[in-house]
Order: structure tokens, then sequence, then C-alpha cells
């Protein structure tokens, strides 16, 4: 494993602070507070950590803020108003459409095309990858990678020229605060479909189990257990690819709950440490010996 570098892809969902596409992709922006606590605990390990976060905030922000200050003396502009207002407003503008000027679906994705294109070009075409996703940001990744590997059943062709960027070396996919769930009852639950497992190109001592973690505050109303959305879930669950883990965002349970708690995952200590410990496992895993 000497000189092996792991991505660690991070993805925001609603109420982001990524308000702006940042100047400089390299710098972690709304994530910066995780990255910094993640590397300190890792300590000389975290040479080999290439840290890529995914900005989409800024499609829609823009809008919301105009029309939140239209309407400012008309309903007042308290937290709780601008954050409803960006979930629902993002979760529904996340769609495909039909009308390419607003397709934002395809906008999204296509930050999500650009974060794997440039991190492919720092770690090498076939580099392992962690994905952290929060909140809308878990349905972001799941869908993408769905439609990369649906490109390959559908074409027999691969979309991109190497394993990274085709969602193969995938060998984490930890979600927070994820509400995938809530996407899923326009479909009979017998006839949902899962993405498959995303780490296929990489070698057998790489492919850590479960390879998707699902961390969600009972507190937190936008967050969910992912095992009993359907039936595929629930046997990912039997099958020890998929984990639900419930976890308390350490802040006292308040009489009403406080929608800007839904952000609190990305410094929590109940989540740093399973990151930190994922990637440790990951870097301590060795090949088995031939026979």
């Amino acid at each position: 494993m000497a000189g092996q570098k792991l991505g660690v892809v991070v993805i925001h969902g609603v109420w982001s602070q990524a308000g702006s596409k940042p100047a400089d992709p390299v710098q972690p922006t709304y994530s910066r507070g995780m990255a910094q606590r993640v590397m300190r605990k890792l300590g000389k390990r975290a040479e080999d950590i290439i840290w890529k976060e995914v900005s989409w905030a800024d499609i829609l922000q823009p809008r919301q803020r105009e029309y939140l200050e239209l309407i400012r003396d008309k309903t007042g502009s308290e937290p709780a108003r601008a954050f409803v207002l960006s979930a629902l407003s993002d979760v529904a503008s996340y769609r495909k459409v039909s009308d390419g000027s607003t397709a934002i679906y395809e906008q999204i994705h296509s930050r999500v095309e650009q974060t794997m294109r440039a991190l492919a070009a720092q770690i090498g075409p076939n580099g392992p990858v962690l994905i952290l996703a929060h909140s809308l940001g878990a349905h972001i990744m799941s869908n993408y990678i769905y439609d990369v590997q649906n490109f390959m059943r559908l074409t027999g062709d691969h979309r991109f020229d190497c394993a990274l960027e085709n969602m193969q070396t995938v060998a984490g996919f930890m979600t927070f605060g994820c509400n995938i769930p809530v996407f899923l009852f326009a479909h009979r639950r017998n006839s949902i479909v899962p993405i498959n497992y995303p780490g296929s190109a990489l070698a057998d001592h790489q492919q850590i189990s479960p390879w998707w973690q699902n961390f969600y505050d009972k507190q937190d109303v936008l967050a969910y257990p992912m095992g009993p959305a359907a039936p595929c879930y629930s046997k990912m669950v039997v099958d020890r690819q998929l984990r639900d883990v419930p976890m308390h965002l350490g802040k006292p349970v308040a009489k009403h709950w406080d929608p800007t708690t839904h952000g609190d995952y990305w410094d929590d200590p109940e989540m740093i440490a399973p990151v930190v410990h994922y990637i440790n496992k990951f870097f301590n895993a060795k090949p088995t010996p031939s026979a």
C-alpha cells in the first residue's frame, strides 16, 4: 500500500454553506472543519489523502435568495423559512426535465463528473475513492452512480475512459443525514433497484465490508435509515453491504427540532470517528498472500 493515494470525495446537501462555487477547487470550503479534524487524527497518513469537494449550491441559491428578498416584507426572513425554501426547492429542482435551460439534474451531475475527472488526474485512473455524502448529496451520488452503471447496462460500453470515472473504484460510500427514502414513494417497493457495488475494479483486499454506511440522528427529521426503505435495501443489510448507523449529534435535544442542526454532521465527533476508522481500515488492509 506504500504510495497509494485515497481520494475522498465529499458532496453537500440542503442547508449547505457552499453558497458560491469555490474560486479555488483545491481548498475545502463547506467541509473544511471535517477535513481538518480527519487529517489531524490520521497523522502522517493524511499525506496519502486527496480531499475533493463537489459544490452545486450556487446553481440554485441565487434564485432562492432573490425570491426570499422579494417576500421579505410579506413573510419575514427567519432562518427556518430560508431553510425550508432551500430544502424544498433543492429537492423539487433536482429532477430530470425536458427543458435543457432548467436541467438542474444534469448541471449538478456535471459538477460530480468534473470532480471525478480531476481526482483521476491526481491519483490515477484506478485510484480508490471514499465518498462522503450529506443529505440530498446522498441522493445525488446514488443517482450519479446508477446512471453511470445504467449506461453500461444499456450500451455495453463504459461511459468514461477510466475505472475511477466509471465509478468502479469506490471503496466506501458513507452517507449522513441521508433522505434517499423520501424519493422512493413514487415507486412500488418491489420495483426499486439500488446501485450495484461501485468498487468492482478494486483489488480484493481494498473491498471493505460493508461498503455503504448510512449515519442518521434519530432527532433529525430529514435523515432516514436505508434498510427499511425497500426490499432491495433490506437485502443489502442482510448481505452486509449496507449498515444503518443511528447516532446523536451531540447537542441537547430541544423541545422543538431546529432545522439548521441538519448540517451539524460535518463537525460532530460521532461522524468524524467512523470516517477516520474507515480510512485506517482501508490502508491497513493487506493483500492475501498467494499460495
